[in-house]
């Protein structure tokens, strides 16, 4: 089945989405879309599967105008996807996710046994894990983009299009999804793979286009013929910067964050480990190796069963966030920023203040907007938060902004230690550049940092010491050198062997990681 996409405009008020683009899609080929956020393409992902309805332009299916009104005139015409915004019913198990648009019946009922039977078939592909009778509410954030794409693959469509399908999965889910694409690939399906990551792409894609600001900057090109630089030129229209965190060096700083023989209700055991002062410490792990769970019972959001948390030298017990927050100065940035961290319709004055509104309140319990610009609009000019005025609607920015709005709400709280998950899920190379950038800005200011992350190569190049975690516990421990290939292997030596194992492999023992 072949997609072809010619002279596509879409414009929103004041915006140009897309200007005259054009490229096409073949059988038997991984076609990867890339580009800045704000650049167009899941505005382009949105009119191919009928969200949308382009200004000018047409789509062709095996050379035959289409015009769809709605997703499901596309998925009928052998087009499906992942979009970047999950679309799952939280209340609904994972097998009527997977299946909703055809649901198996049975004398007039719906067939639940074939429903999990048949959703199973595609879950396999990629998590045998995830249990088709759970309710999507309770997974994960990376379970339920696993699910999307199970759903995705379900329709057995001609043309698949994923938008960031691995943003919030790690390697180990990467790999067995791009084996998936390779297969479907052979059997000549048409694929569209829509990332960030240069590494996934340059590792799956045969042809690339690239978009800037709404046009065609490179079209069609062989995978083979972009190297790494040519295509972020073509992204952002100069060459690529990585940020530089420099030598640090923090063995004789205070600890302000321990764990000691820690234990949860959710099944972490022997949990042990010490944050210092302005340090990046970070928390790496295949999804569900207990990461997230960790740091919420490190807030009081998940029970502490057995051992023991210090906070600056005291044992304290947690109850609640709110405690965190006021009592111990411990902020929070779930992995999940617009479900969790933000309210989207409301401006970035309030979403930044909602954490000192008790502070300055007035004695009738009121919040005047002046207070909030005061405590507001500093921490705007200090991130770089690029907003028309701090009146704009969260929901409106970008990706990369709406991360400062979360980063910026805890900065006002005047937190000491701030707990990180995810930091760049769906966010481009430049604006990634930034908010590595503002991480290690604000721990030379005092701030020390739990960082979570699937990002391997935004790991080593953050992170002051590296924690490894499977199966809820602790299995190992390395300085972070930031030389990629050795801190790559040794992290990838303790997941899938255990620290005796790691040790075993590495006879030079941690400090192989420095050479």
């Amino acid at each position: 089945m072949r997609l072809t996409v010619e002279d596509i405009g879409k414009s929103f008020p004041g915006v140009t989405a897309l200007d005259g683009v054009s490229f096409e899609i073949r059988p038997g080929e991984i076609h990867a879309l890339m580009g800045e956020n704000g650049a167009g393409k899941s505005t382009l992902i949105k009119i191919i599967t009928g969200l949308y309805r382009p200004d000018r332009g047409r789509l062709l299916v095996d050379g035959v105008p289409a015009d769809f009104h709605s997703p499901r005139d596309a998925i009928a015409a052998g087009i499906s996807a992942v979009h970047q915004e999950r679309n799952l019913i939280p209340r609904f198990t994972v097998g009527e996710n997977i299946l909703l648009e055809r649901l198996p019946r049975r004398h007039g009922l719906v067939d639940y046994g074939r429903v999990h039977r048949e959703a199973r078939r595609f879950l396999d592909m990629i998590d045998p894990s995830i249990d088709t009778r759970t309710e999507v509410r309770r997974l994960s954030v990376a379970q339920m983009q696993i699910v999307e794409i199970a759903k995705a693959l379900s329709l057995e469509a001609g043309v698949l299009l994923l938008d960031e399908p691995t943003a919030s999965i790690t390697g180990h889910e990467a790999d067995a999804l791009f084996a998936v694409l390779r297969r479907l690939k052979a059997e000549g399906k048409a694929i569209v793979f829509v990332s960030h990551k240069l590494e996934e792409v340059t590792a799956i894609s045969d042809r690339v286009t690239v978009l800037r600001d709404g046009k065609v900057a490179a079209a069609g090109e062989p995978i083979a013929s972009m190297s790494r630089g040519r295509i972020v030129s073509a992204m952002i229209g100069r060459e690529e910067r990585v940020a530089e965190i420099g030598e640090r060096d923090l063995r004789d700083r205070t600890a302000v964050l321990e764990a000691r023989g820690v234990a949860t209700a959710l099944g972490h055991r022997d949990i042990g480990f010490t944050l210092r002062k302005g340090e990046i410490l970070g928390l790496y792990g295949l999804v569900g190796a207990g990461r997230t769970e960790l740091a919420r019972a490190l807030i009081g959001d998940v029970r502490i069963t057995a051992g023991e948390v210090r906070v600056n030298g005291r044992p304290v017990a947690i109850a609640s966030v709110p405690e965190a927050i006021r009592r111990h100065r411990i902020g929070y940035i779930s992995e999940d920023r617009k479900a969790e961290g933000l309210i989207l319709a409301h401006p970035v004055r309030s979403n930044v203040a909602i954490t000192v509104w008790r502070r300055i309140a007035s004695a009738l319990g009121l919040v005047g907007r002046g207070a909030e610009r005061r405590i507001v609009e500093p921490l705007v000019r200090k991130l770089d938060l690029k907003t028309p005025s701090i009146e704009q609607g969260v929901g409106k920015l970008s990706g990369g902004n709406q991360q400062k709005v979360s980063i910026a709400k805890w900065l006002a709280a005047g937190v000491e230690i701030l707990i990180i998950d995810e930091p760049t899920v769906g966010i481009d190379i430049k604006t990634k550049t930034a908010i590595h950038e503002l991480i290690a800005e604000i721990t030379r200011d005092g701030v020390s940092v739990l960082l979570i992350s699937s990002d391997m190569p935004e790991m080593i190049t953050l992170a002051d010491r590296i924690l490894v975690m499977r199966d809820f516990a602790l299995v190992g421990e390395i300085e972070n050198s930031r030389r990629y290939e050795p801190m790559s292997r040794r992290i990838m030596s303790f997941i899938h062997q255990g620290a005796e194992g790691a040790a075993e492999n590495e006879p030079n023992g941690p400090e192989a990681a420095h050479g």
